[in-house]
């Protein structure tokens, strides 16, 4: 890699690390804590735990201030492949990510997880195929050399649905797997943790540029928050596992066992994705912003609304958390196939 080539910053690049990390350090948190950690959880209005939600608001935050929606006025001449990342993210993930859980964690792991446990699997495999990325796909477009101004515009196009769909398609999916979540809980996820932080970020990024020039926004500002969202993030994984701690533990293996079919959807919509802009005749600087999209996940909406729907020690909210485990290995294999496969 020669020094002028896009590089992914450094707690990006081990966030699968971090992750690891977090996971030693919340399993031996849980068992210090006890019964402690209860009133944690206990710390909760209408099912969305207040520490945790303070924790993943700072998450999604800085990925919101980010995005420019003026942006979606220059729609005009990305149509094809905005019309390929809509069909792909909303009409075919959600999908093909109940699919795949239901496939995995009913019939083939039948022997190893109880349908209780299987249940709570699939509606955690649903939430993260029901969210799209909306910020480290800027990162992979980056280092894939996609088009930034269409990943821009593809990226305000995709959270402008994602308020529209992500309820809908979250309560039919859940609904046909069996299990019954009251509107109300995922009308409040969806205000507490998309729309309450993008109206911020909007108007944070509005007055901002206004009164100190966009060359500062990104120069300065932004680099100071991405800090903040990491370590959010991180103190948030902490939170799940010391939680999750005693299940991890007494059996390990499940872990594997739930990454296998998220890492199957992943490589899927990717490959899906991507043959489908070769037949729509995309260049490679759409086509491959395109197809990552889609393989990628919002994981912090899907770990906050897991926890808001099935609690913080839930089997759900361990499905979101290897999300983001597998996530950055994958997404990272994807890029070089991408740069392999470049065409002009």
């Amino acid at each position: 890699m020669t020094d002028n080539a896009p590089s992914i910053g450094f707690f990006e690049k081990y966030l699968t690390a971090w992750v690891l990390l977090c996971i030693g350090a919340g399993i031996a948190l849980g068992e210090l804590a006890g019964s402690g950690m209860q009133r944690i959880a206990d710390l909760e209005i209408n099912h969305v735990n207040i520490p945790v939600a303070i924790l993943i608001w700072l998450m999604i935050y800085p990925m919101m201030v980010q995005v420019d929606f003026s942006s979606v006025r220059r729609i005009g001449p990305q149509l094809k492949g905005l019309g390929l990342t809509v069909a792909v993210n909303w009409l075919i993930k959600p999908f093909t990510m109940a699919f795949f859980a239901w496939v995995f964690f009913t019939k083939l792991y039948a022997a190893w997880i109880t349908p209780e446990l299987a249940n709570e699997y699939i509606a955690g495999a649903i939430l993260l195929g029901a969210a799209p990325c909306t910020a480290m796909v800027f990162v992979w477009s980056y280092l894939s050399g996609g088009d930034p101004n269409y990943t821009l515009v593809q990226v305000s196009v995709n959270d402008l649905i994602l308020l529209v769909l992500f309820i809908p398609i979250v309560q039919l999916l859940l609904g046909i797997t069996g299990i019954t979540i009251p509107w109300g809980v995922l009308i409040t996820s969806v205000l507490v943790f998309v729309l309450i932080p993008l109206v911020a970020g909007y108007l944070t990024n509005r007055w901002l540029i206004r009164a100190h020039g966009e060359d500062w926004f990104k120069t300065h500002f932004l680099p100071k928050l991405k800090p903040i969202s990491v370590a959010a993030l991180l103190i948030t994984l902490i939170l799940l596992f010391a939680f999750q701690g005693q299940k991890i533990l007494a059996n390990p293996f499940h872990i594997l066992l739930i990454a296998i079919p998220l890492a199957l959807q992943t490589y899927f919509i990717f490959f899906l994705s991507w043959k489908g802009g070769r037949l729509l005749g995309l260049n490679y600087r759409t086509c491959a912003p395109a197809s990552m999209i889609g393989a990628s996940n919002f994981f912090e909406l899907a770990v906050a609304v897991a926890i808001a729907l099935f609690g913080l020690n839930s089997g759900a909210a361990l499905v979101t958390v290897v999300g983001v485990l597998i996530e950055v290995p994958i997404m990272l294999h994807l890029v070089r196939i991408a740069k392999r496969w470049e065409y002009t």
